[in-house]
């Protein structure tokens, strides 16, 4: 069995998942949506939140806390708040983020005016953030229906200014005032959101505070031409031990509750997330839910506080509404990297983009960082393609005993397969030599993919020439004809198959690649060509320096 062989057989198979993957993804039966039911005293969108608990070192039983009022169809006024990377609209009924733009990501190169539009009130594409107070009771608390006020409908980050601070008032006439207070911090995607209640009553408050995601999920539609519609897009959360990815059918039949410490919860897409992250220190307890029709929610609960008469009390939490620059996230909460999805291959798919941001921190460009990259590994595998490659050139020389052993024994299988193990062990070749540099390298090669695939700072990178775009396919397919040609030459330096039908495939096998390339990632087919190239140069130069030798150990 010789290298490219097996390389063929790989590629098969990838592509056959992908098509598999695909049809299943297409023709899959659809989901059945558990019917809701409604709890008494509580509305439908309300109907799983966990309840409100005692404080700790109170005492007191867990008390239910009062439901939230019906979800009211009218909005109230728009307050537009402007930073230097976020173009947000907050709604006075809530207090809370309706839209978000994010204002340095374009939606396309062809459209580079039109930013990238992360969350919205907007019919199917509904992706908000929600927040609010509640308490035990009959006490007044300002859930995310409540309406607020503020000062201005229109803030902006100043130049010059490296934050920005945007409160709503709440005001209750039994003497409950709440503030809630966002603070924008330049350059960041991370939000501060704090609540400061005033309890100017003459009894005790008690309550907690949650902060949610809701969203209008539609069936992901998949295709084998659109490789990044193969990204997770979907609910998500940390629990402060494991990172999980929510299967909505799963939450549709039964909502999720866990308690867990710090942690956070997300909403993901394709290169852009939303997170919802509670106080690191606390014991917060994490729920996920489907709240109507192809509609969904993700959120946290922070334990409850008692806020005795004349006191304060502040609940602290904090969103991410942006893309995933993994060097940020690190920096916002643990774990929230592993937003990034590279899948099954992570452990590989990591380091190789580490590894790629740093040659990319020196060169300052991603394609020849791509190459470089592809130079490093051809380095770390060197030795063993040479040993490869050497054990190919021999096979390629006993290309005509082979032939011949072929032709005697063509109606004796079995003396044949004796007869050419005997010539390997004459020649000293190993007919498998060939197989284990591919069978390594195979895992690189799916990891790297991941890492073009979902890696944000790729998105919409330049290149040099018409490349302006390394994360979508070649747009006038030269970089898959080169990897066609690459291929060819690669199979003319390698053994030929003595079976007609075999040989007939490795012909086909260029003209297969050039076709599957055609719908990869731009960078991916950089890596795929010069990756090839450096195999045909290697591998000449072996057979020209055995071919000096007699091709003689």
């Amino acid at each position: 069995m010789d290298n490219q062989r097996i390389f063929l057989y790989g590629a098969l198979l990838f592509v056959l998942f992908l098509v598999w993957d695909a049809w299943q993804k297409d023709h899959a039966p659809e989901p059945v949506t558990t019917p809701v039911v409604e709890q008494a005293g509580m509305e439908r969108e309300d109907r799983d939140l966990p309840q409100l608990e005692a404080p700790i070192g109170t005492g007191e039983a867990t008390v239910a806390t009062r439901p939230l009022e019906e979800e009211a169809p009218s909005r109230g006024e728009p307050v537009r708040v402007v930073t230097d990377v976020l173009d947000l609209t907050l709604d006075t009924r809530g207090g809370d983020i309706v839209r978000a733009i994010l204002l340095e990501y374009p939606q396309s190169k062809q459209k580079p005016d039109q930013a990238v539009e992360l969350l919205t009130m907007e019919g199917d594409a509904l992706y908000v953030s929600q927040s609010g107070l509640r308490a035990a009771g009959n006490r007044p608390a300002p859930d995310h229906n409540a309406i607020y006020r503020t000062a201005s409908n229109q803030y902006v980050l100043e130049e010059g200014a490296e934050s920005l601070t945007v409160s709503f008032i709440w005001q209750d006439a039994g003497g409950i005032e709440v503030e809630k207070r966002y603070t924008f911090r330049r350059g960041r995607y991370e939000i501060q959101m704090d609540y400061l209640l005033r309890n100017t009553s003459g009894t005790e408050w008690r309550g907690d505070a949650y902060l949610q995601l809701k969203k209008r999920q539609l069936e992901q539609e998949r295709s084998f031409f659109n490789p990044s519609s193969y990204s997770y897009t979907g609910p998500a959360f940390y629990n402060g031990q494991k990172y999980e990815k929510l299967d909505l059918e799963d939450i549709t039949e039964a909502s999720l509750a866990e308690t867990a410490p710090g942690g956070w919860a997300a909403m993901l897409q394709h290169y852009f997330l939303a997170a919802v992250i509670p106080p690191q220190d606390l014991q917060n307890r994490f729920y996920a839910a489907a709240v109507g029709p192809q509609t969904y929610r993700v959120g946290y609960v922070q334990p409850a506080k008692l806020v005795p008469a004349g006191g304060e009390a502040v609940f602290n939490n904090r969103l991410f509404i942006g893309p995933k620059l993994q060097d940020r996230l690190v920096d916002v909460a643990p774990k929230l990297e592993l937003a990034v999805d590279y899948g099954l291959l992570t452990v590989i798919a990591e380091p190789l983009f580490w590894v790629l941001d740093k040659i990319h921190s020196i060169v300052g460009n991603w394609g020849w960082a791509i190459i470089l990259l592809t130079l490093l590994i051809k380095v770390a595998f060197y030795k063993l393609q040479e040993t490869s490659g050497k054990s190919m050139a021999r096979m390629r020389k006993m290309q005509p005993k082979l032939a011949a052993l072929k032709e005697r024994y063509a109606d004796d299988r079995e003396k044949l397969n004796k007869a050419m193990m005997e010539l390997y062990q004459k020649e000293k070749i190993n007919p498998f030599a060939g197989c284990l540099p591919i069978l390594i390298q195979m895992p690189v090669f799916i990891a790297l993919y991941w890492v073009l695939l979902e890696s944000v700072e790729l998105r919409q990178a330049d290149w040099m020439l018409w490349i302006n775009d390394l994360s979508s396919p070649d747009p006038y397919y030269v970089l898959p004809v080169l990897m066609g040609l690459a291929m060819w030459g690669q199979q003319k330096l390698n053994p030929q198959p003595a079976d007609p039908i075999q040989a007939r495939m490795m012909m086909l096998m260029p003209l297969m690649m050039v076709a599957f390339a055609v719908i990869m990632p731009a960078g991916l087919v950089v890596y795929w060509v010069v990756n090839t190239l450096l195999s045909v140069a290697q591998q000449w130069q072996i057979n020209r320096v055995l071919d000096n030798k007699g091709y003689n150990k």
